[in-house]
């Protein structure tokens, strides 16, 4: 952590024990959530733009969607999880949070769901926040459902700091996700039908504005 982030998140201001005891979980167990200062600032953009609704690509344990319903109380979010055991534990802190009528959460491969199941035919934000060799099949499935003036929000660009060194730097079980974010990255970048910013929060963040 450098000096300049642990000075930022002396200013966040103090959580929930509920919240603060899921961190907790997610670092005991090692389930990747978003870092602090990254969650912040998404929903720093997220009360900018209002989204009345918003589609999540990676539940984990349910801890991003949990903070965006808390924000936004009038938003509703439809996550997926892949994974059975995260998936439940999601279910069972939406629950707690007393959450379950704006949080819809399905189970399954984003990448297979039938997107009929969903509760909304379109989301003002969509973020993906999941496997990152897969972000360019994620977008090209779930970005016909944000219309003209969504959002798409984009987690892990950096990944780890990985996409920014020489691909023979990097370890070689890694190389094919890495090969597969950087073109997604530039790809994003250059896309005609968005504008599209990358900023170095947390892991790296992508803003991509649909025309």
């Amino acid at each position: 952590m450098t000096t300049s982030h642990s000075y930022i998140t002396t200013y966040i201001k103090k959580k929930s024990d509920f919240l603060s005891n899921m961190e907790q979980f997610a670092k005991e167990h090692h389930i990747p959530i978003m870092e602090l200062v990254a969650i912040e600032s998404l929903l720093q953009f997220l009360r900018m733009q209002q989204p009345k609704s918003i589609l999540e690509i990676g539940s984990a344990i349910g801890y991003s969607a949990i903070r965006m319903a808390f924000t936004l109380p009038e938003s509703v979010i439809t996550t997926i999880e892949k994974d059975e055991g995260r998936f439940q534990l999601a279910s069972s802190y939406v629950e707690q949070a007393a959450l379950t009528s704006r949080i819809q959460l399905l189970h399954g491969d984003a990448l297979d769901i039938d997107i009929n199941s969903f509760s909304q035919s379109h989301y003002d934000a969509l973020f993906i926040d999941a496997a990152k060799g897969q972000y360019q099949r994620f977008f090209d499935k779930y970005s016909p459902l944000v219309p003209s003036g969504g959002v798409i929000y984009c987690d892990n660009m950096l990944m780890h700091g990985f996409t920014e060194i020489d691909i023979k730097e990097v370890p070689r079980r890694k190389r094919t996700m890495v090969r597969n974010l950087q073109h997604f990255t530039k790809w994003l970048m250059n896309h005609e039908e968005y504008e599209t910013t990358f900023l170095p929060i947390g892991d790296g963040i992508t803003i991509s504005i649909k025309r």
